[in-house]
């Protein structure tokens, strides 16, 4: 009995991290492609900088889940997993039109 129990267990768990998507945000033109995205606990957002020739510097300072990519040359990704529920403001440290707000549930 003890061993289906930890059996059963040992499933619940994977079956919660299986769940974890993977979202892409693309970076084009000095923007976001989305101005809002809401993703669930334990998901990832990969950052793309599809620019031909643009640098970007993708950040968030906020309480929760708080990351920098520092220096994103045109043609990279960058993935950042998301593991607090909360509202986090992604910004562009060289571009200021660059705007995100990531709601975590």
């Amino acid at each position: 009995m003890k061993l289906l129990k930890l059996t059963f267990a040992l499933a619940l768990g994977m079956a919660s991290v299986a769940h974890a998507e993977s979202h892409t945000l693309i970076q084009k033109d000095k923007h976001f492609d989305q101005a809002t995205i809401k993703i669930k606990k334990g998901d990832t957002i990969v950052f793309k900088n599809e620019e031909k020739d643009i640098t970007h510097n993708v950040f968030s300072l906020g309480p929760t889940n708080a990351f920098e990519l520092k220096t994103q040359a045109p043609g990279s990704s960058s993935e950042v997993k998301f593991d607090k529920p909360g509202t986090v403001d992604v910004e562009c440290a060289i571009h200021p039109t660059m705007k995100l707000k990531v709601t975590v549930e």
